[in-house]
């Protein structure tokens, strides 16, 4: 499975990263290879291109904000769930998007 994910909050400073460093440790220990797009403070960081987000099974968005250059994801699976739900349960989000690719 092939996860690409764009993570985002309200400040992008802390939280933004925090999900993004979840998910990646969270993934890798699942043995699910993602990628992960961070959009905080610095702007886009860890760009997804066309080609990653056509390779992914599913693109999962975490953010509690409109995440920039949506349109891209247009036509892919998309799972949306907020940082919080990351940062509390990363796994039980992974599962989801396991579950929803079956």
């Amino acid at each position: 499975m092939k996860i690409v994910a764009v993570t985002a909050c309200p400040t992008g400073i802390a939280h933004t990263y925090m999900a993004a460093d979840v998910l990646n440790k969270t993934a890798h220990q699942m043995g699910i290879k993602i990628q992960v797009e961070t959009q905080g403070a610095m702007g886009i960081e860890h760009f997804l291109t066309a080609k990653n987000i056509a390779c992914a099974d599913i693109v999962l968005i975490a953010s509690d904000i409109e995440v920039e250059q949506r349109a891209r994801f247009t036509g892919s699976r998309i799972h949306c769930v907020t940082i919080e739900e990351v940062l509390v349960d990363a796994t039980a989000v992974i599962e989801r998007c396991q579950q929803l690719c079956q």
